[in-house]
């Protein structure tokens, strides 16, 4: 007697609900590892970018102080005494000739020299308007708070401390 074998066929079997599911939450699981270590690094990185923003700021600030601080040491070679100009000229008339202003005693002149926009006129023999390149350009008066001037004793500082901060701003 001979028995027929019956050949076993192997059939893949369907998963279940159950595993379905299981697999879906593991690669959910996976995925959400994979976002939180991605925020984690954002969130580094945002922080790293903050705290180098600060220094950055702190060091323009020193630098923009340090600036100014050599900018007042500078305007302060330039202030004039009654005195001073005495040792400076000979006569009043020949100080007023240079100065090309009209005064009537010592004092005065040393006064208007040491205004803020007379002293940078004067200096920089410039009055009215500027010729830079091309073009004409409008001198513009400023009025400081008491203050402001204080830190910002004459339009050279003042210059100088805008001009740094179009730098820095131009390098950011």
């Amino acid at each position: 007697m001979s028995k027929e074998s019956v050949p076993t066929q192997r059939t893949q079997r369907k998963p279940k609900l159950g595993d379905q599911i299981r697999s879906i939450a593991d690669r959910l699981k996976q995925e959400t590892d994979v976002q939180i270590k991605a925020t984690s690094r954002i969130l580094g990185a945002a922080a790293q970018i903050s705290e180098n923003y600060d220094k950055l700021v702190d060091e323009v600030v020193d630098m923009v102080e340090e600036d100014l601080n050599q900018q007042l040491q500078i305007s302060q070679k330039y202030l004039y005494t009654a005195d001073i100009l005495k040792q400076k000229f000979k006569t009043l008339r020949e100080a007023k000739a240079h100065f090309q202003l009209k005064v009537n005693s010592w004092e005065s002149l040393a006064k208007k020299l040491n205004e803020p926009q007379l002293e940078s006129d004067f200096r920089n023999n410039r009055q009215g308007k500027v010729k830079q390149g091309q073009k004409n350009i409008e001198k513009v008066n400023v009025i400081l708070d008491p203050d402001v001037a204080e830190v910002f004793p004459n339009s050279e500082v003042v210059n100088a401390a805008l001009r740094s901060l179009i730098i820095k701003k131009n390098n950011f």
